[in-house]
Formats: C-alpha cells, sequence, structure tokens
C-alpha cells in the first residue's frame, strides 16, 4: 500500500471514509426518525455545566490578562512620573534623598504586584483551564462513539430481521456491535466520573483566584499609601521651608521702612509748633449799648425829656483760625480781624473811667472780637471783671430811675 501521510496509509484513510460516511448516514436516519438514537439525560445535563463552565472560565482568564495589562501600563506610566518628580527635584531641596529612595520603593511595588499576581492568580487559572481541551476532545469522541454504536446495533438488528439469515453476517454484525459498545461504554463512564468533579472544582478554582487577587491588592495598596504620605510629609516640609525663606527675605524690609517712618515723623514734630485746641468759632452775642438819661435833677419835665435810646451794636463774627490738620510745611498765620463799631454808639462803655455814665457818651463799643480772644486766651484781671460788673450795674439802676420818673 502506497502511504498518504506520515503514519497514514490508504488502508486506515478509506476505513476513516466508511466511518464518516456510515456516521452520516445514521444521523440523518436518526433525524428523519427512521432510526432510534442513544440518549441519557442526566449525562446531557453534565455536558451543558461542562460548557458553561468552560466559557465561564475563558471568559474569566480573558479580564484578568486585560487587568494585567492595565497593571503593567500603570506601572509604566508611574515609573515614568516618578523619574520625572526625581529629575526636577534639586539636590538642594529638603528630602532629596528621601524622594530618589521613594521612587526605587514605588517601582519594585509595581513590579512585585504584578507578578504575583501573574504567579498566584493566572497561572493557576490556566492550569484550571487546560483541563477543558482535553475533555472537550473526549466528548466528541464519545458522541462519534455513541453514533457507531447506534449503526452497529441498527445494522446487527437488520440482519436479525433479514429473510435469508447468514450467520456468518450474524456474527460478525453481533461482533462489530459488542466492539463498538464497549468502546463507548468505556469512555462514557470516564466522563460520568470525571465531569461532576470538574464542576465542583470550579469553586476553588475561583476562591483561589480571587483570594490571592484581594490579598496582593492589599499589600500593594498599604505599601503605595505609606510611600504617599512619606511623600506627601515631604511636599509638605519642602513648602514650609519655601515660605520661611520668603518670610525671612520679606521681614527685612518692613524694619527699615518703620525705622525711616520713624525718623520722618520725629524730624516733623520738631519743626512744627504745639498749637492749642481751641472750641469751633461761633458767632459771639449782640451787645447792647446804654445811654443813660439825663437825671431827675433836670428843669425839663417828663413829657419834654428825651428818653434813654437804647442802641444795639452787633459786631461782624471774628474769623478765628480753624484747626489744621499736621503737616510738614507751617501754617500760614490768621490773624482775626474785627468790623469798626458803628458810629453814633452813646456811652462810655469802651473806657475803664467812665464814671457813672451820666454825660454824653463818645467812646466805641469794646471789640468783640477781642472779647472772643480773650476768652480763649483765658480770664482778664479781677479788677477788670470787678469794675466792668460795677458799670453793668450803674447802667441798670440809671435805667430804672428813668422808667420810675
Amino acid at each position: 500500500m502506497a502511504e498518504i501521510g506520515k503514519g497514514v496509509t490508504a488502508g486506515k484513510l478509506a476505513i476513516n471514509v466508511q466511518k464518516k460516511f456510515t456516521r452520516a448516514q445514521e444521523k440523518v436516519l436518526q433525524k428523519l426518525g427512521k432510526a432510534d438514537e442513544t440518549r441519557d439525560a442526566a449525562f446531557e445535563e453534565t455536558v451543558g455545566s461542562f460548557n458553561k463552565q468552560m466559557v465561564e472560565g475563558a471568559k474569566l482568564q480573558k479580564d484578568l490578562k486585560a487587568y494585567l495589562l492595565a497593571v503593567k501600563t500603570m506601572h509604566d506610566a508611574s515609573r515614568r512620573l516618578q523619574e520625572c518628580l526625581a529629575e526636577m527635584y534639586d539636590p538642594e531641596w529638603f528630602g532629596k534623598e528621601e524622594v530618589d529612595s521613594m521612587v526605587e520603593d514605588t517601582d519594585a511595588n509595581w513590579t512585585d504586584y504584578y507578578e504575583k499576581l501573574t504567579d498566584e492568580s493566572l497561572l493557576s487559572l490556566d492550569t484550571y483551564l487546560s483541563q477543558f481541551p482535553d475533555i472537550k476532545a473526549r466528548l466528541a469522541k464519545r458522541e462519534r462513539k455513541m453514533v457507531d454504536f447506534d449503526s452497529a446495533r441498527h445494522h446487527f438488528a437488520s440482519i436479525q430481521k433479514g429473510k435469508k439469515k447468514d450467520e456468518a453476517k450474524i456474527a460478525k454484525a453481533e461482533e462489530e456491535l459488542g466492539r463498538a459498545q464497549k468502546v463507548f461504554e468505556e469512555l462514557n463512564v470516564e466522563l460520568q466520573d470525571e465531569l461532576p468533579v470538574l464542576w465542583d472544582s470550579r469553586v476553588g478554582v475561583y476562591v483561589n483566584t480571587f483570594q490571592n487577587l484581594a490579598s496582593n491588592q492589599e499589600k500593594f495598596h498599604r505599601d503605595m499609601g505609606k510611600l504617599s504620605q512619606n511623600l506627601n510629609d515631604v511636599m509638605t516640609k519642602l513648602d514650609e521651608q519655601r515660605l520661611d525663606k520668603k518670610n525671612g527675605s520679606a521681614s527685612v524690609k518692613p524694619e527699615e521702612a518703620s525705622s525711616s517712618e520713624g525718623a520722618n515723623h520725629s524730624v516733623a514734630g520738631d519743626s512744627q509748633p504745639a498749637k492749642r485746641l481751641c472750641p469751633p468759632p461761633s458767632r459771639p452775642p449782640a451787645r447792647m449799648s446804654l445811654t443813660p438819661s439825663p437825671g431827675p435833677e433836670d428843669d425839663e419835665s417828663p413829657e419834654t425829656a428825651p428818653t434813654s435810646t437804647t442802641s444795639v451794636t452787633s459786631t461782624s463774627p471774628i474769623s478765628t483760625p480753624q484747626q489744621e490738620q499736621p503737616s510738614m510745611a507751617p501754617p500760614e498765620p490768621h490773624t482775626p480781624v474785627a468790623d469798626p463799631a458803628p458810629q453814633g454808639s452813646h456811652g462810655d462803655w469802651g473806657t475803664a473811667g467812665g464814671g457813672d455814665g451820666g454825660g454824653d457818651g463818645g467812646g466805641v463799643a469794646p471789640d468783640d472780637g477781642a472779647d472772643y480772644t480773650e476768652s480763649l486766651e483765658g480770664p482778664r484781671d479781677e479788677d477788670s471783671s470787678d469794675e466792668r460788673r460795677s458799670l453793668d450795674q450803674r447802667s441798670l439802676d440809671q435805667r430804672s430811675l428813668d422808667q420810675r420818673s
């Protein structure tokens, strides 16, 4: 026989082609209902669980690989970021050595996290999923052997029912039926024992995978939390160092400014004269100039006697110096100016020796501005005050006598 391929002869190839044709024919007969089919409901349920388990495991493997890929990407991004920090961190800044050490520890922590996830979670899951291809192939083989068993059973039954019985053909068909049944049953029993065990093993695999994942995550984040806290402390102290330098350089300028300002105030205080605070100016009250009438010894009658005239002499308000704010330049002096008394005022009001007020007075009313200025400066002599009161009393007495007459 000519060889078709390595380990495959023409006879084997012919046998395989014959088997495939027989199986296809048997399946068509079973679908058409012309041939019965061997069925096992419990085993079919087990096979459904196996398929579900295989799909779930494949999905978990895919997602775990994607997670590990993300961890590796994060590791690369974190390493580049930490290296950037180490490069731009000046040597004279606070905590330069601590920052360099934290950069190395962060990179080592990421590497250890990725390796442990790969070894403890992904590899164990890969070992678990490696069983499925072999079992899946055996299930397919069982399916083929079951079809061969059904075909052999139908062939043996058809020979027995034939009108012309051939014992040799019957014996050969019986032998093929026995061989097909043995192969199918052996494989079927093995799978019935293995599939439930494999279905139960998924719980342990999931527990191991996620438990390792959780423990590695907890350790990784705990270590990263410590490194992050240390980095935060270093950055806080660096900011305090910056503020101390800034405040130290800025504290010199206020001291110099305060010293120069104090010198300016001392010079200004020596140059300006002390000013006495005065009350705000107000209009002084109008004074009355009383002209006494002739005494009772005059010969004129009351009808022809001239009545005493009272003239009210008002003076214009005195402009007093206003209170000024202290300034560098000395203030200009302001001299109060009093309006001259009107002509025709009677009475000896302005002289100290005016007598008893009996004659024609030609004096001038006292300057109200001067009186106001005197009131600001302080009281006059006691003699002047007594004399003024005496004059006022005499004027009042004379006025009373005139009214009686």
